[in-house]
């Protein structure tokens, strides 16, 4: 496992290419969180009251489920996560694979994609959520996911 993973949720397709574009240039292992039931188009309407989406982001205690293993992370310092923003935070899933996966102790770099929405809101939720990773304050990434990533690496 290399030192370096990029855990990340798309909905689609625009966190997946950020971060496509982060583990390509820090040698990073890619690791997607899939949903156990993907999303179609009708959940992801976030206008519609009774979407899977919105009906998720209104229960603070959803959490679906991920498809597949979870990744072991051992060896594995740094992982950089990402996703879309959702009602101003991060999608449920995320706080799925906060809770399960082994973070403790790791250097944790969220990313987000959004139009206009910032990361703050989500990364003070994730920090409570899981206090015994290293959290970073993340950013919301509209250029190049690259150069951004390489700037927190060092």
């Amino acid at each position: 496992m290399s030192s370096i993973v990029t855990a990340y949720f798309s909905a689609t397709g625009t966190t997946a290419a950020a971060a496509k574009d982060i583990a390509a240039a820090l040698g990073a292992e890619l690791y997607e969180i899939r949903p156990e039931q993907p999303y179609s188009a009708a959940d992801l309407k976030w206008t519609d009251k009774r979407s899977r989406s919105t009906l998720e982001m209104n229960d603070p205690d959803a959490r679906p489920a991920i498809a597949g293993e979870l990744p072991s992370l051992e060896g594995c310092d740094t992982v950089f996560l990402g996703f879309p923003v959702w009602w101003y935070v991060e999608p449920r899933i995320i706080d799925s694979f906060i809770e399960r996966a082994p973070l403790a102790g790791k250097r944790v770099i969220p990313f987000c994609t959004s139009g206009s929405s910032g990361i703050e809101k989500a990364v003070r939720r994730m920090r409570a959520l899981r206090p015994d990773a290293d959290w970073a304050d993340g950013a919301r990434i509209s250029g190049s996911a690259a150069a951004w990533a390489r700037a927190q690496i060092g």
